[in-house]
């Protein structure tokens, strides 16, 4: 598995919090040392920073005086980030070539991209030049997530920067039911630097072996370096022999960043950003309605999930981080709105009476949330309550469908995906002791691979008792054979979907049957013309 790296906050933010790392495959393979572990740093501190300042030195080699910066700072992004590369970007090698034909062949995927990561690389490519590392390593989320802040791979990795669960731990990513810092723009960005910086120390200097290791890890490299120094072979990346994931994941970032130092070559424009910050961080004292904050800051509120994606729910975390990323342009009137909020519009509260039978698990289930939220909010240690007792439960101060982003609406579309483009029927499963997604794959016929990705999760995430899955399978057999008593057909009865531009004739042809046959069949009247989505019965003979 790989960890995508993807961050483009603001060069103006640039000295931000920064939070945890992202591995690849087993955790156990790592041997990093722990003084790499670093806690992060305070971002409301830091924002206080100058704008023009934060995103002129950066941009500059570090011996120049401030005012020559300044002035030489490139507008374009891209400039700046050509100014900086420190890689070879022309290797002799056939894995680096293959990556190259690929990427130069799709100019529109690199667009999609450079779109997904405009809210973030000039932040990330400031926080990369002000620790004096390769440019290159400011792309590595394209290779990572392909800058989408959700992404969630089979391996259990999230977020730009693509952490597993250990290492962002490792680096001091909170994980949890309210947030999960792996997605956190800042604090992952961070994170993965700081890892970046260790691993590039631990092999003096040689980047690509750090980020082989960022890869699959540094016990997986370490042990290719020992079995080819005993060997008595170059101990370079390109001589090792690393997993084919990691061998692919070094080319890939050298092809990405060819592309972006060459345009013209492969004739690629890529879409212009400028050395301007996105957004500001802006403290929020405390937990925070995200619906409330969007009208406060006067932005749609996907664009607030997409500059905040480390939170999963309706709100932010009780436990922080207690500030939130808004665009530059907004942020001062968000930060004048909310001093001016009342405490009691910050957020919404259910009050629950304890009755005979409640438990924290019952009480969780009906509003929706998770026992420890339920715990933390009424400081209850365990899991005693007593009947009677007044509880104070968090609650969305919208509808749900208001929190566009969050990880229960973006499951929802993700399952109404699969209703809409398939004829797949769903199934709604709880999860029962000693369950497992291997056992519960096979005993409805389906991948474990599949069960995860429906359920947003990985193979290797942990079920617990209770849990609601959603299965979907094929429907029942409609493919009945008959045989027609006029003609000895063999015919299959299928579905089939109206779309756009279809006809009767169409269709008719299409299937080899009779216009008047479609219309018996399914008790169409003449006059009525077919609707895009509309389903239809056919029998088609299949010896045809």
């Amino acid at each position: 598995m790989i960890f995508r790296p993807v961050f483009a906050v603001s060069l103006l933010s640039a000295l931000v919090l920064s939070g945890c790392q992202t591995m690849q495959q087993a955790e156990t393979a790592r041997t990093g040392p722990d003084s790499g572990v670093l806690q992060p740093e305070n971002p409301l501190a830091q924002n206080a920073q100058a704008t023009e300042q934060n995103t002129a030195i950066l941009a500059t080699p570090q011996n120049s005086a401030p005012e020559t910066v300044m002035a030489a700072a490139p507008a374009d992004i891209w400039q700046l980030t050509r100014d900086n590369f420190k890689f070879d970007l022309n290797p002799n090698q056939q894995r680096f070539r293959a990556q190259l034909k690929w990427y130069s062949a799709h100019p529109k995927y690199m667009n999609r991209v450079i779109d997904r990561g405009s809210r973030y690389y000039q932040y990330m490519l400031g926080e990369v030049l002000k620790r004096g590392m390769p440019a290159e390593v400011a792309l590595l989320p394209v290779v990572e997530s392909a800058f989408d802040p959700f992404a969630y791979s089979h391996g259990r990795a999230s977020g730009p920067w693509q952490f597993i669960p250990g290492t962002g731990k490792r680096f001091g990513l909170r994980q949890g039911w309210w947030y999960d810092g792996r997605r956190d723009i800042v604090a992952s960005t961070r994170a993965a630097l700081d890892y970046l910086d260790i691993l590039q120390k631990r092999y003096k200097g040689d980047y690509l072996l750090a980020l082989a290791a960022y890869n699959c890890g540094e016990g997986t490299v370490d042990r290719a370096v020992k079995r080819n120094r005993k060997a008595g072979k170059p101990i370079d990346f390109w001589s090792l022999k690393l997993p084919k994931e990691t061998s692919a994941y070094v080319p890939k970032l050298l092809a990405v960043a060819r592309m972006f130092n060459s345009p013209d070559e492969f004739k690629f424009t890529p879409k212009p950003l400028t050395n301007t910050p996105y957004f500001k961080i802006v403290p929020t004292d405390g937990q925070l309605d995200l619906a409330e904050a969007a009208k406060l800051a006067e932005i749609d509120i996907q664009e607030l999930y997409l500059l905040n994606p480390g939170f999963n729910r309706w709100a932010t975390d009780p436990k922080g981080p207690h500030y939130l990323l808004i665009p530059v342009q907004q942020a001062d009137l968000f930060a004048k709105n909310l001093a001016d909020l009342p405490a009691d519009k910050r957020m919404s509260w259910n009050r629950h009476v304890v009755k005979r039978g409640d438990s924290l698990g019952k009480i969780a289930r009906k509003y929706s949330t998770s026992i420890d939220v339920v715990r933390t909010t009424n400081e209850i240690k365990g899991n005693r309550i007593r009947v009677g007792q007044a509880l104070l439960i968090p609650q969305a101060r919208h509808q749900p469908s208001s929190y566009v982003l969050s990880k229960a609406q973006r499951q929802l579309r993700s399952q109404q995906k699969i209703a809409r483009k398939t004829r797949k029927r769903k199934i709604n499963y709880t999860v029962k002791s000693g369950d497992s997604f291997w056992s519960i794959a096979r005993k409805h016929n389906v991948s474990v691979r599949s069960l995860s990705s429906w359920n947003g999760l990985a193979p290797r995430d942990t079920l617990s008792i209770g849990k609601k899955l959603v299965i979907w399978k094929q429907p029942k057999s409609s493919t009945k054979l008959a045989t027609n008593s006029q003609g000895g057909q063999l015919l299959r009865k299928i579905g089939y979907k109206v779309r756009s531009g279809d006809s009767l004739s169409r269709i008719a042809g299409r299937f080899k049957v009779k216009i008047k046959d479609i219309q018996r069949w399914n008790k169409l009247e003449k006059t009525k013309y077919l609707q895009p989505g509309q389903r239809l019965t056919l029998y088609v003979d299949i010896t045809r």
